[in-house]
């Protein structure tokens, strides 16, 4: 009968585990991450969904015979903000999971 209570038990545990991760990642998804590059000519503000809600480009930066510059700049402020998110998800997260030996 002990070992009864002791599965209840850690089915409540894994139960609140559940819900406290299904929090934790409501709220990660409602946060907007925002990189910019280092001279703050890109900026690009995404949710922890990685849906890009605001891109601004420094007028200045906007040269038509130096397109690729921008794409470059664009596509690695957009990356940095990508792995902002990842890092906050697995930070978050991974308290959760942290020594369960999970096979993922």
């Amino acid at each position: 009968m002990g070992s009864m209570g002791n599965m209840q038990g850690m089915m409540q545990k894994m139960q609140k585990m559940q819900k406290d991760m299904e929090r934790e990642q409501a709220e990660i998804e409602a946060t907007v991450f925002e990189a910019s590059d280092t001279n703050q000519l890109v900026t690009v503000k995404m949710t922890g969904k990685k849906e890009i809600v605001e891109l601004e480009i420094a007028p200045d930066l906007v040269d038509p015979d130096d397109i690729e510059m921008l794409q470059d700049l664009v596509i690695a402020t957009v990356n940095d903000v990508i792995n902002k998110v990842d890092e906050t998800t697995a930070t978050r997260l991974g308290k959760y999971t942290q020594g369960l030996n999970l096979p993922f």
